[in-house]
């Protein structure tokens, strides 16, 4: 029989559980509708699918964790979780505050038995890693260290601010993510929403350091920032292979890219900081996970296979979190050096190859690994641990980064991934000896390689004598077959300063194309290494047979004072092998670049001598910018393509050209027209064209005159036709509007010129449009409406011929009344908002607007709708700016991969698209002094031109043709874009947009 005091005992103390789980509980609310939760934890676990011979354990699931954003191992195997409540820095969440709890799982039995609470006042914690006596983490708007010296798990005091400027604006795109690299600098992320400006706390604002969509790195004992790569969209994932090579993870775009130190990659939308790069490189992946590819980076899809309906098949959706390449000790050979990552809108976990391709890398696709089997699922980042188990964190909500259906703050899980009967380790490297720790850069399991590494430059920090580790590491380096454990002891006497230039210079005779990438790589870790290793580097580039090591030579001319890059360039700008590489041209044209305008003459030899035509091309391009003050470079330019070939020729007129292009009233070279006779003899059609190109921006009436017969003649190409009639435009030649009139209904650049005609302000062109409109073809009724709408009289014709009802007010896109409105003119704004709507609506009639929809656009209702015609309407409302199953534009993103299975995210990002907007993406009016205005997107200004890109378009005009630039709020995407379609309309565009299976019609 019990007695009641112990009874009363064991009530007591099951109270005081229940409090104090209660009070470690964060007051954190869900937000999402009532009665949408996910599975439990333990279900979510069951439901997960792996390869045969794997197993998956529930490690931690709520309450214990929630909102797992990041995570990291420690020297003794315990995890350390970062719990993001803030995400998204809503007034809401920023009442919150953020956490880090450690996780032990003392038993070895992949499920947690002890937990604890580090810290609980974060705020956007995005990223954590350990190290130095502390716990680094991205809290934006810094980096912050915690430090805990004394290992108790309770920081010794306040954060410290190591680096500040990380923009709280950005978002879902904000800063995150941290990991060590093989060099001893800490790396981390940023995405493309907001540009940050970055520097220590004591770095003046004027000197700290610009970036958006980037790699970044920080260096702990120097505290130096850098930026190591420009561009993509979003990272989130980050790591590197058993030969030091980084790759990370990314959304929208593509979802691979190899980091090369100093690379300035494609970006989703806006501009890189230097308008002069001309050219961005390419993804790293041979694919996309929710379509069939055949083209790297091909954003046209020119290679592309035929979608084919199965992008559940081939890996799902295009968003990507917590790249990992496996170098553990229990997976199957098979997965080491693969690349995971989460695929938010697939619910899985893709795998990707890494291989050599030319003088980089491809990531090939391979059979994804894991299947959630479970919409909640939402995997944000993998690692690998001491056992080689990988533990998986769970986000566990509906949505996705910037939803507005809800958030269900309560959930979150990890998962942990073994194969057969995995080995406990509960290993403590704080405690083992530097003998040890060099012995432990042999082990099969990357683990204990990367921990070890860090150990011994904590202890070279501190002050220790590691000249026995040293001796040790460099016999590893001389002695070991195995080139990726000589890699390790390489990267371990770096980063505890033994490994000195004289050394590495030694290295580059390495047998090794790894050895000798990472010799030049370290050489120039530091920045500006001197005269003596850059001739070395020279001499080194001159004979080198790895394209490997060539595009870390051409990494490296960044580094390198503007003089010293000149040798090395013109070594690797000889081999003909790399002219059509997929990133070494660009590589070294990105390092030489500086150096063009301080030494044209240096550019000129390396043009004239070069085997790769691209650096002939940019070199030209980017010394015509310079015209107007260097005026004798740029006949020096010319002098030199009179005397080339014909291919060395037409690369030089073509930067010229492009250097050109947008401009207009350009006072020739002094040598121009004797050299134009000495082109005409070569009798090339494209050296021809860009003469004659060149000629109209230099002010030739006979060079319009010819364009002009081109434009008309009906014998001629199409292409060769619409672009004479582009250069013609781009000149704005007085007295050519009667001449656009007359090539109005051209069925070839009919629409061109009509759009031409928003140049001249003149009464007979609106009037002659409205006339032709009814007659007009079908493509060319958008360019009458795009041009009216141009200016404010023509605007008033078309608002007047709508509520006549000789225009449909359906004709008038959103776009189209978002420019109209630009004009600023009240009368007209009005008259819009009576015959067609108002163009902008208050949150809260957005908000209506998204539930009277969500309300109408049943399932039942939806399987009524007719593919076809949606397809149809697609292709007028949003195939403008998006492609969708290979088909539209890429002025946005394509939508194939996006979360189109989700209602509220189709609706709440077509009626409310500027609700989180990038700066990039937030539009301009620019008014012209000629009475014009052009909404869109400045995509590029330079000092001569500004480049905007419209919904449909991309138009350059002069900056003397610019009267003001008013900057907008509003996205590229304009609100209103359903206001003029029918309910069918609207029926069948969304049953296109949630349709899996390839669209009709298509051969």
């Amino acid at each position: 029989m019990i007695r009641v005091s112990t009874l009363l005992l064991c009530v007591s103390c099951l109270c005081a559980n229940a409090l104090a789980q209660q009070l470690d509980t964060p007051h954190a609310i869900n937000t999402q509708a009532a009665g949408e939760h996910p599975p439990s934890a333990s279900e979510a676990a069951d439901r997960i699918e792996v390869p045969t011979g794997f197993g998956v354990t529930l490690f931690a699931g709520e309450p214990d964790v929630h909102q797992p954003i990041a995570m990291e191992i420690d020297d003794r195997g315990r995890l350390w979780v970062a719990e993001c409540y803030t995400y998204e820095g809503s007034e809401y969440d920023l009442n919150k505050r953020d956490r880090i709890l450690i996780f032990d799982d003392t038993d070895g039995d992949g499920r947690f038995d002890r937990r604890k609470i580090f810290w609980d006042q974060g705020q956007r914690l995005t990223g954590l890693t350990l190290g130095f006596g502390g716990v680094w983490i991205t809290s934006a708007p810094n980096l912050l260290f915690l430090p805990d010296r004394d290992h108790d798990d309770r920081p010794d005091g306040p954060p410290q601010v190591m680096l500040e400027g990380f923009s709280v604006l950005a978002r879902h795109n904000m800063v995150n993510g941290l990991r060590w690299g093989p060099d001893g600098w800490l790396y981390g992320r940023h995405g493309i929403t907001d540009t940050s400006h970055v520097g220590t706390p004591e770095t003046p604002l004027g000197k700290r350091t610009p970036l958006n969509c980037s790699i970044w790195r920080f260096h702990p004992q120097r505290h130096v920032f850098q930026v190591v790569t420009h561009g993509t969209t979003n990272p989130w994932g980050l790591d590197y292979d058993d030969h030091g090579q980084w790759f990370f993870t990314n959304n929208v775009i593509n979802h691979l890219w190899h980091v090369i130190p100093g690379a300035h990659y494609e970006r989703m939308h806006g501009a890189d900081f230097n308008p002069h790069l001309y050219g961005l490189i390419e993804p790293t992946a041979d694919h996309f996970h929710w379509d069939t590819a055949g083209g790297v980076g091909d954003s046209d899809n020119k290679n592309r296979k035929q979608y084919d309906g199965r992008h559940d098949d081939h890996g799902g959706g295009h968003s990507h979190c917590g790249g990992m390449i496996y170098l553990g000790d229990n997976w199957p050979a098979e997965y080491r050096g693969r690349m995971l990552m989460c695929n938010t809108h697939g619910r899985r976990v893709n795998v990707d190859r890494l291989v050599r391709r030319g003088n980089s890398y491809a990531g090939e696709h391979e059979a994804d690994f894991l299947i959630a089997n479970n919409p909640w699922f939402r995997g944000v980042e993998l690692k690998y641990g001491p056992d080689g188990g990988v533990f998986l964190t769970d986000w566990s909500d509906l949505g996705e980064c910037h939803d507005r259906d809800g958030v269900h703050r309560t959930s979150g899980r990890i998962y942990k991934i073994t194969y057969g009967e995995s080995q406990p380790q509960r290993p403590d490297l704080s405690q083992s000896s530097d003998t040890e720790l060099v012995h432990c850069q042999l082990h099969r399991n990357d683990w204990f390689v990367r921990h070890a590494r860090r150990r011994l430059q904590e202890r070279h920090v501190a002050g220790e004598d590691l000249s026995q580790a040293a001796d040790a590491l460099r016999a590893i380096v001389a002695d070991h077959p195995d080139v990726t454990r000589r890699l390790r002891a390489m990267w371990a006497l770096y980063s505890i300063d033994a490994a000195g230039a004289d050394w590495l210079v030694g290295q580059l005779n390495d047998p090794s194309e790894h050895v000798r990438s990472w010799a030049v790589r370290l050489l120039v870790d530091r920045g500006h290494p001197g005269a003596e290793t850059a001739a070395r580097l020279a001499e080194q580039s001159e004979h080198e047979g790895s394209g490997l090591v060539r595009l870390a030579l051409a990494s490296a001319l960044q580094q390198l004072d503007l003089a010293d890059r000149w040798p090395i360039a013109h070594q690797l700008s000889q081999f003909a092998a790399d002219a059509n590489d997929r990133v070494q041209p660009l590589m070294i044209w990105y390092g030489i670049e500086p150096a063009i305008t301080s030494d044209p003459e240096r550019a000129l030899r390396l043009a004239l001598a070069t085997k790769i035509p691209l650096l002939r091309e940019y070199v030209a391009r980017r010394l015509g910018s310079s015209i107007d003050h260097q005026s004798l470079i740029v006949e020096a330019l010319i002098d030199q393509a009179s005397t080339s070939d014909v291919e060395h020729a037409s690369d030089y007129l073509s930067g010229l050209a492009a250097a050109l292009k947008g401009r207009n009233r350009v006072a020739p070279p002094a040598n121009w027209q004797v050299a134009t006779r000495v082109w005409a003899t070569m009798n090339d059609a494209t050296v021809t064209e860009l003469t004659r190109e060149l000629s109209v921006v230099f002010g030739d009436g006979r060079a319009v005159d010819e364009l002009l017969a081109i434009a008309k003649d009906t014998a001629v190409g199409p292409s060769a036709r619409r672009d004479a009639l582009s250069v013609v435009l781009e000149s704005r030649p007085k007295g050519l509007s009667p001449t656009l009139l007359k090539l109005k209904s051209d069925r070839v650049v009919g629409a061109l010129a009509i759009k031409g005609l928003a140049r001249y302000e003149e009464p007979q062109i609106g009037k002659q449009l409205l006339s032709y409109y009814h007659n007009a073809k079908h493509e060319h009724r958008p360019a009458i409406i795009s041009t009216l709408a141009s200016r404010a009289s023509y605007a008033a014709l078309l608002l007047a011929a709508v509520e006549a009802g000789t225009i449909d007010r359906r004709d008038i896109s959103a776009a189209v009344a978002g420019n109209i409105a630009g004009h600023g003119d009240q009368a007209l704004t009005e008259k819009l908002a009576e015959l067609w709507g108002a163009v902008q609506t208050s949150p809260k009639e957005k908000l209506e607007l998204i539930e009277s929809y969500r309300a109408r656009l049943t399932p039942t209702h939806l399987a009524e709708a007719d593919l076809a015609a949606g397809r149809r309407v697609f292709a007028k409302v949003c195939g403008t700016c998006h492609k969708m199953f290979g088909e539209g534009k890429s002025v946005g993103p394509d939508l194939t991969g996006s979360n189109r299975d989700n209602l509220s995210y189709l609706l709440e990002n077509i009626i409310d698209p500027s609700r989180i907007v990038p700066a990039a993406l937030r539009q301009s009016a620019v008014l012209l002094s000629d009475g014009r205005v052009i909404s869109g997107c400045i995509t590029r200004q330079d000092e001569h031109t500004v480049t905007i890109q419209t919904i449909d378009d991309v138009q350059r005009v002069s900056r003397e043709d610019v009267e003001r630039i008013r900057p907008l709020t509003q996205s590229l995407m304009p609100d209103g874009i359903l206001q003029p379609l029918t309910e069918t309309q609207v029926r069948d565009l969304f049953a296109f947009l949630q349709s899996n299976t390839a669209p009709p019609d298509r051969k």
